[in-house]
């Protein structure tokens, strides 16, 4: 059995063909990539540099695996099949420290209710 038959769907390797003749004009310079929303919110003059961009990524990626692991964890504890607003709570007091716990427990709560009341 290949590898390629284990992967989902989504992730089985495509065919590659070439483009027509047409595609292989020569491109226009690139133009710089549009600030994101929230890169422009809170301080329009400074930039981030790519690393530091793919530093912070990482960092959102890691703690964000932390909290879904401990989710998960807790959902199994208590016997329940899905993974709540509730979990995710308690996933978010036991993984980050003190302050920073309660005003993350804050802002999910307000996005909560934002959202399901829109």
């Amino acid at each position: 059995i290949s590898k390629s038959q284990h992967l989902p769907a989504a992730k089985q390797p495509t065919h590659f063909s070439p483009p027509p003749e047409a595609a292989m004009a020569p491109k226009a310079e690139k133009k710089p990539a549009a600030k994101k929303p929230a890169e422009e919110e809170v301080h329009p003059d400074i930039g981030i540099s790519s690393k530091a961009m793919s530093i912070m990524n990482s960092f959102i990626n890691d703690i964000f695996e932390k909290l879904a692991g401990e989710a998960a964890k807790l959902a199994r504890y208590n016997k329940k099949p899905t993974i709540t607003s509730r979990e995710i709570q308690t996933s978010v007091r036991l993984v980050l420290p003190g302050e920073l716990a309660k005003h993350a427990v804050s802002e999910g709560t307000k996005a909560v209710t934002k959202f399901t009341s829109s």
